[in-house]
């Protein structure tokens, strides 16, 4: 008898082999506010060459979306599986910001860890509480500086490398999230506006020995259709170019240090971004340009996918789902407040590198992104129509600090103060004062420059993307879900009492 519970308890504490029978692993790499910026993607103005060839062993995702367009946010969704609304992070999560998590809620690395695989992080983590988000390795900026390990890429590879030769047997999932490429206009201006010159060896700059720096001209950048063709705006995309170079130079260290450990046969590869780029209709915004992301996901067990591209639409919250699937990893039962279960609404993206699937409707949701910039909104994309519910429609739409002082936002303001063309797709008070409602045909209108909510032709359309919208919602215990016109009554029905606040 004492040897079979003996058996069972060493059956009880093995780490999972995943659905193969086969130890597997897992690798995530995430950009921060990264874009499209690589030949993959179509740019042919950038040099991308280790991006390019995780993608020849890559499904290539073409129509990937982040759930929610700002940085702790976005990154508490990735590892949560959950929109930010349902898991707590409604905005930043560092210094005045302070926003976290609800304690309840079941992280990927609290779930993989009581499933006995290994945890690691390296890079920036911005995200909080530490028992909702607990790594077995982190080396973040709660304990180093975050230029050393999210843009010093010799230091991150020499965190890998430590990571990877541990003596421990356990699968492991190993998150190496880039600081690269966003501003530091804001925070580190002595390095550019991108950090482009940390590192670069210049006197005061410092030196990353594995970094070849690579000088873009803005003449040469290719321009997104939301940024103003401007000097000052191509001058910013060719020094965040520079630091997307630095990064794609990490990844391919990392890759090779995967490689040199010989665990590239068993690991899942899955590279990304958090949210869109930080430039006029980008970050903080819920439209295409601010949504779309890249995505690539190299499986060594669905060789027959390499290379190719899919069209089904996938989010950001599938990534949770995902790497479960791949450990062979339960989601558990239970609540984050009350008796009602949280329930995962995004899928494993692995049938889809067995074969395309029909995936045509993703979600987003966005509350704040700094405290004081509270601007809801709630968005469905399903097929080639995108709608977007502003319910913070009557104020204007803020701008984060970080962006303010950026060389694009500042010629922005420059030149409609003083009346000057700006060469931008729309204007400022555009920008700022939105529609409640805003319903876009991508297939025809792929700058979503004309609101057809109002259209009567779309009038259907409208109806079955808010219903679509609606039902997320209450899917995933919005607290918004009756604003801007009503109160969540949980106890009276229905539920969302009338405020009768209409102008």
């Amino acid at each position: 008898m004492g040897l079979r519970w003996a058996l069972l308890l060493l059956l009880a504490l093995a780490p999972p082999l995943g659905r193969a029978g086969r130890a597997r692993n897992v690798l995530l790499l995430v950009a921060d506010d990264g874009g499209f910026e690589s030949g993959v993607y179509n740019n042919s103005a950038i040099n991308t060459p280790n991006l390019d060839a995780l993608a020849g062993r890559s499904l290539v995702f073409r129509n990937a979306f982040t759930s929610v367009s700002s940085c702790s946010p976005s990154r508490a969704s990735i590892l949560t599986g959950l929109p930010q609304h349902q898991n707590g992070m409604y905005g930043l999560h560092q210094d005045v910001h302070h926003f976290n998590s609800f304690d309840k809620v079941q992280s990927l690395p609290l779930l993989l860890s009581q499933a006995h695989i290994r945890t690691g992080i390296i890079g920036k983590k911005h995200v909080g509480p530490e028992t909702v988000y607990p790594f077995d390795f982190a080396y973040t900026e709660e304990n180093s500086s975050v230029l050393q390990v999210g843009r010093n890429i010799t230091r991150i590879k020499r965190l890998v490398r430590k990571f990877l030769q541990s003596q421990d047997e356990r699968p492991f999932f190993l998150y190496v999230a880039f600081h690269d490429p966003h501003r530091c206009g804001h925070s580190q201006p002595q390095y550019g506006a991108f950090c482009e010159k940390f590192g670069n060896g210049e006197s005061g700059m410092g030196w990353i020995p594995d970094w070849k720096p690579q000088p873009y001209s803005p003449e040469h950048v290719q321009l997104p259709y939301f940024v103003p063709d401007t000097p000052a705006a191509r001058a910013d995309l060719a020094a965040q170019y520079t630091t997307i170079g630095r990064m794609d130079q990490g990844i391919g260290l990392v890759l090779e240090e995967l490689r040199s450990a010989g665990l590239h046969n068993t690991t899942l590869v899955i590279y990304t971004s958090d949210n869109g780029i930080p430039f006029p209709s980008g970050r903080t915004n819920l439209y295409w340009s601010g949504t779309a992301e890249p995505l690539l996901v190299s499986s060594p067990e669905h060789t027959e996918r390499w290379g190719q591209v899919s069209q089904a639409y996938a989010s950001l919250l599938d990534l949770t789902p995902t790497i479960l699937d791949w450990f062979a990893v339960p989601y558990p039962s239970y609540s984050i407040f009350g008796t009602k279960p949280v329930q995962l609404t995004g899928k494993s993206l692995l049938p889809a590198l067995v074969s395309e699937q029909p995936w045509i409707t993703v979600f987003s949701s966005q509350s704040h992104h700094e405290v004081s910039m509270y601007y809801p909104m709630r968005a469905v994309q399903h097929q080639q129509f995108r709608l977007i519910h502003n319910l913070g429609f009557r104020t204007p739409f803020p701008i984060d600090q970080d962006f303010y002082v950026s060389p694009t936002f500042q010629d922005l303001l420059n030149r409609t103060r003083a009346g000057q063309p700006t060469h931008w797709n729309k204007t400022l008070h555009q920008y700022y004062y939105r529609d409640r409602w805003e319903l876009f045909d991508r297939s025809s209108d792929p700058t979503e420059s004309r609101n057809l909510a109002s259209d009567s032709q779309y009038a259907e359309v409208l109806e079955l993307l808010r219903a679509h919208l609606l039902k997320w919602q209450w899917d995933t215990n919005d607290p918004w879900v009756c604003a801007p016109d009503g109160v969540l009554e949980e106890k009276l029905s229905p539920q969302c009492q009338p405020l009768y606040n209409e102008p």
